[in-house]
């Protein structure tokens, strides 16, 4: 076996030890990323863009179901369509990488390399959109985003990454904010159902929404270090970009009206939540949703019997393969403890054992990745058998980061109390505020901790006081420090 073989079976940095290195390592070791010749930009290997399609198509077949059709837009946007919303380029500005030159040609204006497409999408729109009935547009565009980082990590912040971002225009502003919160729930249904992450729903604040949004709702999620993630936003940008961008319909009353507009997106950082919640100190654990390979084979046998049981093992394939993604590791070169720890470590749900006894006892063994526990069953009717293995490894991957979340969700009177739990536990903590963004900013300076967000459903306890000032509290919100 070689040097690098031997170093990719070496144990990881246990989470307890040094939690950033540990994510570091299960993003490489499970062969997800590696990083590219350009500062804080990431190739994304095989394995993990597998990873990425999964997710993708579990969020696009959801767009798609209510009404949504995809697109795409120019990478480069002019440094003119930027300018016409002050807010929007104030709120960008310092990220945004610039393209000056075409060959050796100076251009007469900058370009923009795509930080987000509500300017250049709105300049389309402004052409295409003339009467009520052209309304409602409601597209989605699958597409990569740069923006220039100055600290980054593996798919958690990136100066390059990909996402999906939508963008509707509506002839009503309560049809605009009823499709942001549709949007909300499609992300909170995807994520808590494909992935098994659970989520706090809320609003942004004032200080926290998007640049140029009337409203920014998210989906917040608890990782295992005791950091919120922003796992997802959608935005309601009320009639801002259209009076910039001059996009007006005649509507049914012969009135020439302005349209109302909603942006939505998710990103790759989601891969990063994915390890971050689900994640041990073997390396990746992934539900079966969105596993790259659901299901690994791996024939165990001495020379003699090597091919009575790979014909087994192969069978056994394309049972499986008909109905779950499965993999046979047929790979003569590797021992099968090797091969137990690279599908270990790169978090596939399911292995399946098969040997010279249990062909002649007519079953296989199942392994789970989640606590390693092995099953013999029967060979007959294994497919609805493994199934039910993947269907249940789904729901404890979600009632175990969900009890996580609950367990680490507690409440503070002040600041002091805020300041305690951020230093000895973190995790969410719910406490009062009286929507002043003096205090929301003190909080911070004072613990480190951000409004994550003010929750759209009842938390089950409220604040009457804000922690900051002590005056009445207006909200109950959600504080963490974030990634």
């Amino acid at each position: 076996m070689t040097e690098k073989k031997d170093g990719f079976v070496k144990e990881i940095t246990p989470k307890s030890e040094d939690f950033s290195q540990w994510y570091v390592d299960v993003c490489r070791k499970a062969d997800l990323m590696d990083y590219a010749p350009v500062k804080g930009c990431m190739v994304i290997k095989p394995y993990g863009y597998s990873l990425w399609e999964n997710i993708k198509e579990g969020l696009d077949r959801r767009i798609k179901a209510t009404g949504h059709v995809n697109a795409y837009f120019p990478l480069f946007i002019p440094e003119s369509y930027l300018q016409k919303e002050a807010e929007h380029v104030e709120g960008f500005a310092p990220e945004v990488a610039w393209v000056t030159h075409g060959g050796a040609e100076e251009l007469h204006e900058r370009l923009a390399v795509r930080p987000t497409s509500e300017t250049i999408i709105c300049a389309m729109y402004s052409r295409w959109i003339q009467s009520w009935r052209d309304l409602p547009v409601l597209i989605n565009q699958w597409a990569n985003v740069v923006r220039w980082e100055k600290a980054t990590r593996p798919f958690l912040r990136t100066t390059e990454f990909l996402w999906q971002e939508g963008h509707t225009a509506h002839r009503t502003a309560e049809e605009a904010e009823e499709e942001t919160l549709r949007m909300l729930e499609v992300y909170r249904d995807f994520v808590e159902t494909d992935l098994s992450i659970p989520v706090v729903v809320g609003r942004k604040t004032e200080g926290e929404k998007f640049a140029g949004a009337v409203h920014t709702y998210t989906i917040e999620a608890l990782m295992s270090d005791g950091r919120a993630l922003q796992a997802a936003t959608s935005h309601n940008l009320g009639q801002h970009f259209a009076k910039v961008f001059d996009i007006t319909f005649l509507d049914q009353d012969d009135q020439l009206k302005h349209v109302w507009q909603t942006s939505w997106g998710m990103t790759t950082r989601i891969i990063g939540a994915l390890i971050m919640v689900h994640g041990d100190d073997r390396g990746l654990v992934l539900p079966p949703k969105v596993a790259p390979i659901q299901v690994v084979i791996v024939p165990i046998a001495p020379q003699k019997e090597r091919e009575r049981v790979l014909a087994e093992a192969r069978a056994l394939q394309r049972e499986l393969e008909e109905h779950l993604r499965t993999h046979l590791d047929d790979r003569d070169e590797y021992t099968p403890g090797w091969k137990f720890n690279e599908w270990e470590m790169r978090g596939v749900p399911l292995r399946i054992e098969i040997g010279p006894r249990d062909i002649e006892r007519g079953q296989v063994v199942l392994v789970r990745r989640d606590g390693g526990a092995k099953t013999p069953v029967s060979r007959s009717g294994l497919v609805d058998v493994v199934k039910g293995f993947l269907d249940d490894i789904q729901k404890s991957r979600w009632q175990k980061a969900k009890q996580f979340m609950e367990e680490n969700t507690r409440t503070a009177g002040s600041v002091d109390e805020l300041k305690a739990i951020m230093e000895d536990k973190r995790g969410f903590v719910l406490g009062g505020w009286c929507g002043e963004g003096s205090c929301e900013d003190a909080v911070k300076e004072e613990t480190g901790a951000t409004i994550r967000c003010i929750p759209l459903a009842e938390p089950g306890w409220k604040g009457e006081k804000c922690i900051c000032c002590g005056g009445h509290a207006s909200h109950t919100v959600y504080f963490a420090r974030a990634y």
